[in-house]
């Protein structure tokens, strides 16, 4: 099957997303339209489509005379995400079991095997890589577009959640949990599918956990 090609909104939207999860932008720094156009080399039209939906999901707001920033983390806030996020995750994981295709099921238990490794060599931007594709592939075998577009802005603050406090992490942990989600969504077993999901958010969980007990 042939991919569509990406349009410059979808394309400014991926890059400004990567700088904000990467910290490249930062929590409650300012910038402007003109700033991120010349930064990206792509036009004023895209760039703002892209931050319209940046703003939908939280990650940059307007500002009045101020122009536009980066949204703040808010942790009371991100269990709550991890609330929402583990019934999606969990649907996504179950459905995907049961719908992937043979290629997906293949590509999945390369990511699963590929994400173990990289989290031994403390390769955080290749995780996050690798993470971000794997949500797609199971996103897209799970066939739910609903499910999809109310996860996929979850998963974007999770990352940039982990870069900030990636201190209190245990990647390797995290690898582990990740890829038993994808082996299990590769091997069809929709039961062990939606098991690794919770298991993975109750790490997530306790992760954040750990970051309010430094307050």
């Amino acid at each position: 099957m042939v991919e569509p090609r990406q349009t410059l909104a979808e394309k400014a939207y991926e890059l400004i997303e990567e700088m904000i999860v990467t910290l490249e932008l930062t929590p409650g720094s300012n910038f402007s339209e003109g700033d991120l156009c010349a930064r990206l080399n792509i036009g004023r039209t895209p760039v703002r489509e892209a931050l319209q939906k940046l703003a939908s999901h939280r990650l940059v707001a307007g500002m009045p005379r101020r122009g536009m920033i980066i949204t703040e983390v808010n942790i009371a806030e991100h269990l709550a995400l991890l609330e929402t996020r583990r019934v999606l995750d969990r649907l996504i994981a179950s459905r995907a079991a049961v719908r992937a295709t043979r290629a997906q099921r293949t590509q999945l238990r390369q990511d699963a095997a590929a994400i173990r490794d990289v989290a031994k060599l403390a390769d955080l931007a290749d995780f996050m890589r690798l993470d971000r594709e794997a949500d797609i592939i199971l996103e897209a075998a799970a066939r739910n577009p609903f499910a999809i577009r109310a996860c996929a802005p979850l998963h974007a603050h999770c990352r940039r959640f982990w870069y900030l406090y990636q201190e209190n992490g245990d990647l390797v942990e995290s690898a582990r949990l990740h890829a038993a989600v994808l082996t299990s969504v590769a091997d069809a077993d929709e039961a062990a599918a939606a098991l690794a999901s919770d298991a993975l958010i109750d790490y997530l969980l306790a992760f954040t956990k750990s970051v309010i007990d430094m307050y």
